[in-house]
C-alpha cells in the first residue's frame, strides 16, 4: 500500500536538544490511516502534525476503545538512525487490538509507516547524549454513535517527539511505595494490553504516592493483593540471593514489556538464574529485611532501566543496595542503551536501520 506524503509548509519550533522535556515537542508530520468495516484499512498517508476532527459522540471518548504503543528511534555516532525491536511493538499492538476488538493493522504496512515517518522527520531525531525520538502509534474507534459495542470505523495514527530522559532522576535510584489498596489491573482484564484505561486506573494511587514523596507505586495483584505485578508503568525485576525474579505474565494482568523481554534474554546469556514467577509482597519484604534483596529495578521503553533504591510498605522503609544502583542494574542499562544508540554491536538482530 503506497503511503501518500504531504509535507508541511510551516515547520514546528525545535526544542533545545540539551534540555528536552519528555512528550512536549512534536515533530512536523504524522501518519494516518482509516478503517471501515467491509473495506479494511485504507488511505495510508503522512500529513503535517495537527488537530484531529472528532464528533462529540466519537465512541472512543465514551467507551475507551483504543490501544497504543511506544518505541524510539536513535541516532548513532555515525549519523545513522535506527529503531529497536519494532516488530515486537507491532506484534504486541496486534494482541492489544484483539482484546479491544480493534482490527489489526497489517504488520508490513505498520513497519513501513514507522520507517517512512521517521525518515521524513529525520532532522527531528536528536543527537545529544541520552536523547532519542519517541514514537507513539495508536488506534481508536471513530464511530459517532453512543452504544456499547465495537466500532465499525477506526483511525490509526503515529506521532513522534524528540525526548530526553523520562525521569528527572535519570539513573538515580527511585523511592517507591507498595500499594495495598488500589489495583492497576485484574486477571482476565486488559492488564496485558497497552490501552489508556490501564494507565487512567493507576493515576489516583500514583498521585497520592507522589504527594508522600515517592516516585512510583509498586502494584499488587487485583485478586489477592498479595503478589507483585508492576512498578508504576514499568515491569519490575528483583535480584534475590543471586537469582533474578520477575512477575510471571501467565495471569494476563502484567504487560509483556519489550525491554523486559530484552533484559531477560541478556541476563540468561550472562549466566544468571532467571525466574518468571509470582513473588509475594511478604517474600519481598522478608528478603529486604534479611539482606537477600540485592537489587531491584524497573524496565520500560521510556526509562529503559530505572533502579529502585528504597521500598516503603506499611509505613516502614527498606533500603535496596544502600540506595545505590547495583552492578546488574547498571550493566543492563549500559548494554541495552549501548545497542540502541549503536555504541555496542547488535549481535541479536534487534535494531532496524531507517536511514
Amino acid at each position: 500500500m503506497e503511503i501518500k506524503i504531504t509535507k508541511t509548509t510551516a515547520p514546528r519550533p525545535r526544542p533545545d536538544e540539551n534540555n528536552i522535556p519528555f512528550g512536549t515537542f512534536f515533530s512536523d508530520h504524522m501518519f494516518l490511516m482509516d478503517y471501515e468495516a467491509g473495506k479494511g484499512w485504507y488511505d495510508p498517508r503522512i500529513v503535517p502534525y495537527g488537530p484531529l476532527s472528532l464528533e462529540p459522540s466519537c465512541m472512543t471518548l465514551h467507551y475507551a476503545q483504543e490501544v497504543f504503543e511506544g518505541l524510539k528511534a536513535y541516532r548513532t555516532a555515525d549519523g545513522h538512525i535506527q529503531l529497536f525491536r519494532p516488530t515486537e511493538n507491532i506484534a504486541r499492538m496486534a494482541r492489544s487490538c484483539e482484546k479491544l476488538c480493534i482490527p489489526e493493522v497489517p504488520a508490513d504496512i505498520y513497519l513501513d509507516a514507522l520507517k517512512t515517518l521517521v525518515k521524513l522527520d529525520a532532522d527531528w531525531v536528536p543527537s545529544a547524549p541520552d536523547t532519542s525520538l519517541y514514537i507513539r502509534p495508536f488506534a481508536f474507534a471513530t464511530d459517532d454513535h453512543l452504544g456499547v459495542h465495537a466500532s465499525h470505523t477506526y483511525l490509526f495514527c503515529i506521532i513522534t517527539c524528540p525526548v530526553g530522559s523520562y525521569y528527572p532522576e535519570g539513573l538515580d535510584p527511585v523511592h517507591i511505595a507498595i500499594e495495598s489498596r488500589e489495583v492497576r489491573a485484574v486477571r482476565g482484564g486488559t492488564g496485558f494490553t497497552k490501552c489508556g484505561g490501564n494507565y487512567a486506573a493507576s493515576l489516583h494511587a500514583s498521585e497520592i504516592a507522589e504527594k508522600r514523596g515517592f516516585s512510583q507505586v509498586l502494584w499488587l495483584d487485583g485478586v489477592e493483593q498479595k503478589y507483585i505485578e508492576e512498578v508504576g508503568s514499568m515491569n519490575v525485576m528483583f535480584k534475590l540471593g543471586g537469582k533474578v525474579i520477575t512477575p510471571s505474565l501467565a495471569g494476563g494482568s502484567v504487560l509483556p514489556g519489550i525491554t523486559r523481554k530484552t533484559a531477560l534474554q541478556l541476563l540468561g546469556e550472562w549466566g544468571y538464574e532467571v525466574h518468571e514467577r509470582n513473588i509475594s509482597v511478604d517474600e519481598l519484604i522478608a528478603a529486604a529485611e534479611d539482606g537477600t534483596l540485592e537489587e531491584a529495578w524497573g524496565t520500560g521503553t521510556a526509562a529503559v532501566i530505572s533502579p529502585i533504591g528504597e521500598i516503603s510498605y506499611r509505613d516502614k522503609r527498606y533500603a535496596v543496595n544502600g540506595v545505590q544502583i547495583g552492578p546488574v542494574t547498571h550493566k543492563l542499562y549500559e548494554t541495552i542503551t549501548g545497542i540502541q544508540w549503536g555504541r555496542i554491536e547488535d549481535t541479536h538482530g534487534w535494531t532496524v536501520k531507517v536511514c
